[in-house]
């Protein structure tokens, strides 16, 4: 009794001391093999707290590491989100997580290069394989490059890269693993020998062999280039619940794990050369949760851990003798969703870490090192730490398939020896390497055009200043011509030919590529937001603005909105507030772009309901419509308001048809067919004449309403079916058209309206992700801005009438995801600070503006460059009865400047001063005698006056008398 209870204090003490230093020490226990000590520790102060993982159901580990950055799948809806953030600071600092939104649908599995640290490969349910290149910066991650291989026929569930061939990798997907050239972009073999779903690959070392693991219950292991069947196999274990495979350094050992027969958690020892049974088995224990193997080459050491366990076991594997034996148990305070062992070239071997796992918890990463206790620190311990291979690959891909095996070179891990290596990948070019490369093109092409020019002895003189062009909208590195002149100058002059080879290298660039976008003051927000309603369907916005209010659905019975006063910011009370009361679900709203106090709302009852909103906003529930416009026999997919005619409205049904209401007389006046699939959108031309529609049909439909019922157009749409957004760009001549493509990869596309049925002139791919892109576009600057319901950013694209079309500019970021975002009208921008859009964003439990300006020096005048004569289309300009008579019309335009404002075109002029001498200056030649004469003058300046006295002729000398003394 009295040991029992002594036994309990010491436990108690002992957590007591762990609480208090926040620091996880486990005392090992002793094992036979060389290692003898191995400690296992976690500081809180290196927690990588205030993240949100994802509870991804999938084979993988869900965290993985490279000598420069940590990959995670985070939370998002879909699952298609990575957070990536660097595996050091460097100063402390706290780290940044950017997401990388890889997928339209859940990660399943990542892995990085072991090369190329910036190369990440993932793999999806969307059934793709994606290469990533991870920006060094660690800025815009999402905007990263990147290429696709598949799509495959099931969802993707492993991928893994080659140990030693640069630019290979395997994938599994089903019951067939894939060998790709990433280079080619083609799969060079297909391994279909599995009887069921694979479940993990493992390459051999030196990478001559591909094990795997699968749903069937056998191990397999493939020549891939030599046949795709398997040229060994045996029965692993006996559950079909998750199981997993490892080659332990070069030799013929591999080691499984996954479920006995009673469901016990299992590790077995193989002998690849009698592949038969195991040679040894260790029966862990009873718990749930998949075990994820992780072995360091260089120590022998080898790490379990579970999912949803608390506790990692650290074994020494002796693979002469097939055996395990028991290093330490490391107890953590959380569960872990997933693993991942630091790369060997990152660890600090001056503290003898040998090992360090990254655990994914549910908002957090631990990192947990494994040291060898030793005296001293000061000096770089050899038998911990023999060399290792490095990062440069030893083989190309096309050598490997070509049947080449080499070991790749090792290197040491002493400090003192260790030379820094880096390598790219030739799967995706580096951007820093592009940029250098086209910076010295420029220049190359832009020496040759000077030495034309000295050539011919003609003076190259235009008046035309030297400009710089951004290499791209990701690296925003610009390049500015140099000048050339046959005779020393104060002007900068550059020639046109070498503007013209400028362009030709860098392609176009938009002047709104560096839009800036910030969250206005604290100050203007409404907050305190409650009971929001998140499923409205996805044809809706979610939400809608004017420029005096806002009208937010919620998700209370009865289909309640709120309407909050864009004047009157703050803190709402948290008792509830006076909404209107639609009496049905609400499926879509809009404000009448005529009247800032009528609200039209369509229900799910087929009706639409028009509110009169009282001056100064709610003060009381508002349960009785203005007016109910009755016709639909199907829940109503979307309305839109006509641009020119007071009064005109259209709207989408269930029912396969659009219909146009006379609100004045609340009579539907005509009836659109043709539609044989869900409509995703509508959207009026901006004349007002016609009226545009995507289908879930895969088509593009033009409607001239006044003269046909059937469309006078049709050509192919997006080729996904999740949804689509469309409208009327560069004053209708084109429509953009946001949905996505086969694989469910989110896109853009332009259809020029006088040939729809040729299909789209450019598309470009935006990003992976399960929402709808929502398109605004600002006729005044050509500029779209994108974003979904749940996204974090607004992509931002300039768009041309020539190609490329789509000019991308710089990206607005959040930090919290958005329910909906909504542009407020023109004239609600500040021209002074050249803001040239401003729209208002619904988050979790508030509404704040979002500011989009564009940087400039010259702010005191008015910017007349980009701030045109603006379209008035707050005001109507033809009545119901008169559009339906056949009547058009066109909106008045006014100009956004201010009177005490001189534009920017007729400011003053600025005499450029020249910084730099011209080149002609460093050309001109001297002649020998006068670099005799500088170098005489030079060495005389130094020399002085001869007639100078000495500095010792001022000393004051000594005393007579002192001699004496």
């Amino acid at each position: 009794h009295t040991f029992l209870c002594l036994n309990i204090f010491l436990a108690f003490v002992v957590k007591i001391i762990l609480t208090h230093t926040n620091q996880i020490l486990f005392r090992p226990v002793l094992s036979s093999g060389k290692k003898m000590r191995v400690w296992s520790s976690s500081s809180a102060k290196d927690w990588i707290n205030d993240i949100k993982s994802s509870s991804a159901a999938s084979y993988g580990n869900h965290i993985k590491s490279s000598c420069a950055f940590i990959a995670f799948n985070a939370q998002s809806p879909g699952g298609g989100t990575l957070g990536i953030l660097p595996l050091e600071t460097g100063n402390g600092d706290k780290r940044q997580v950017l997401e990388l939104h890889c997928h339209a649908d859940l990660v399943t599995d990542f892995d990085f290069s072991p090369f190329d640290d910036e190369l990440l490969a993932t793999c999806s349910a969307d059934v793709t394989v994606k290469l990533w290149r991870l920006p060094d910066t660690f800025q815009q991650v999402s905007s990263g490059q990147n290429i696709t291989l598949g799509p495959e026929a099931v969802r993707v569930e492993c991928v893994l890269f080659h140990p030693s061939a640069d630019g290979v990798l395997a994938s599994g997907a089903g019951n067939t693993a894939k060998i790709w050239d990433v280079s080619q972009k083609k799969a060079m073999a297909a391994l279909e020998d599995h009887g069921d779903q694979i479940q993990s690959l493992t390459w051999k070392k030196d990478g001559c062999l591909l094990g795997s693991s699968s749903k069937d219950k056998k191990l397999r292991i493939f020549d891939p280039r030599a046949t795709t069947s398997a040229v060994q196999s045996v029965q692993g274990h006996e559950n079909i619940k998750d199981s997993r495979l490892i080659w332990l350094k070069t030799s013929d050992t591999i080691l499984s794990t996954g479920f006995s027969q009673m469901r016990e958690r299992q590790a077995r020892l193989w002998d690849t050369r009698k592949f038969t049974s195991p040679v040894s088995t260790l029966n862990l224990d009873t718990a749930q949760g998949s075990l994820i193997p992780l072995y360091d080459a260089d120590s022998g050491l080898l790490i379990l851990a579970g999912k949803g366990d608390n506790v990692l076991h650290c074994f020494e594997v002796s693979t002469p003798d097939a055996t395990l034996t028991q290093v330490n148990q490391c107890m953590t305070d959380l569960k872990s969703k997933g693993v991942a062992m630091v790369p060997k070239l990152a660890l600090d071997v001056m503290s003898c870490e040998v090992i360090r796992v990254l655990q994914l918890t549910e908002n957090s990463i631990v990192p947990i090192s494994y040291n060898v206790p030793r005296k001293s620190l000061h000096e770089f311990h050899d038998d911990l730490f023999p060399d290792t291979p490095g990062k440069v690959p030893s083989i190309s891909a096309l050598d490997w398939f070509n049947g080449s095996n080499e070991q790749v070179l090792k290197v040491s891990l002493d400090p003192g020896k260790r030379t820094k290596q880096s390598f790219t990948s030739i799967a995706i070019p580096s951007l820093r390497e592009t940029s250098t490369q086209l910076r010295q093109q420029a220049r190359r092409e832009e020496k040759e055009m000077e030495d034309m020019s000295w050539g011919m002895g003609k003076s190259v003189d235009n008046g035309q200043t030297s400009s710089s062009s951004s290499i791209s909208s990701m690296t925003s590195s610009s390049i500015t011509s140099p000048s050339s002149t046959s005779s020393k100058s104060t002007e900068f002059v550059t020639t046109p030919q070498g503007q013209k080879s400028l362009h030709s290298i860098l392609g176009n660039n938009s002047k709104f590529r560096h839009i800036q976008g910030t969250v206005s003051h604290r100050g203007t927000h409404i907050t305190n937001l409650k009971g929001l309603n998140l499923t409205t369907p996805g044809e809706s916005d979610g939400f809608c603005a004017n420029r005096e209010r806002v009208a937010v659905p919620l998700k209370v019975s009865g289909g309640q909105i709120a309407v909050l006063e864009l004047t009157k910011p703050g803190r709402l009370p948290d008792n509830s507030l006076p909404t209107i009361q639609n009496s049905t679900a609400v499926t879509d709203l809009i404000w009448d772009p005529f009247d800032c106090h009528r609200l039209a709302v369509a229900g799910e009852d087929a009706k639409i309901r028009l509110w009169r909103i009282p001056t100064g906003g709610l003060s009381e529930i508002l349960s009785d419509p203005e007016q109910t416009l009755s016709g639909h026999t199907e829940k109503i997919y979307s309305i839109k308001f006509h641009p020119l005619a007071s009064d005109i409205l259209a709207s989408s049904s269930y029912d396969m048809t659009l219909r146009i209401w006379n609100i004045s007389s609340g009579k539907e006046e005509i009836i659109l067919r043709g539609h044989t699939e869900q409509i995703f959108s509508l959207s009026w031309s901006p004349d007002g004449q016609q009226l545009a529609t995507v289908s879930k049909d895969g088509k593009v439909r033009v409607y001239d309403p006044r003269h046909s019922v059937n469309p006078v157009q049709e050509g192919p749409g997006p080729a996904g079916s999740r949804g689509a957004r469309i409208l009327w760009v560069s004053d209708g001549r084109y429509l953009l058209i946001s949905g996505f493509d086969s694989r469910s990869q989110r896109q853009i596309s332009l259809h020029d309206v006088g040939s729809l049925a040729l299909g789209p002139i450019a598309t470009t791919d935006i990003s992976a992700a399960p929402s709808t892109l929502i398109p605004f576009y600002d006729d005044d600057t050509n500029i779209v801005y994108l974003t979904g319901k749940g996204d974090t950013r607004v992509h931002i694209y300039e768009i041309q009438t020539e190609a490329p079309y789509f000019l991308q500019c710089s990206d607005f970021n959040s930090n919290e995801p958005h329910k909906g975002l909504c542009f407020l009208p023109k004239t609600e921008c500040n021209v002074r600070e050249v803001e040239i859009a401003r729209a208002v964003r619904l988050g979790h439990n508030s509404l704040e503006s979002i500011i989009f300006t564009i940087p400039r020096v010259k702010k005191e005048f008015f910017q007349d460059d980009i701030f045109p004569d603006t379209t008035m289309w707050w005001r109507p300009v033809l009545s119901a009865s008169a559009w339906l008579a056949g009547s058009n019309g066109q909106h008045k335009k006014m100009s956004l400047k201010l009177e005490d404002m001189i534009p920017v075109s007729e400011a003053p002029k600025e005499v450029a001063i020249r910084k730099y001498k011209p080149s002609a200056f460093y050309l001109e030649e001297k002649t020998d005698e006068e670099k005799k004469e500088e170098l005489l003058s030079a060495m005389v300046a130094k020399l002085g006056n001869l007639d100078d006295p000495l500095p010792q002729d001022s000393f004051e000398g000594v005393d007579e008398d002192e001699w004496d003394d």
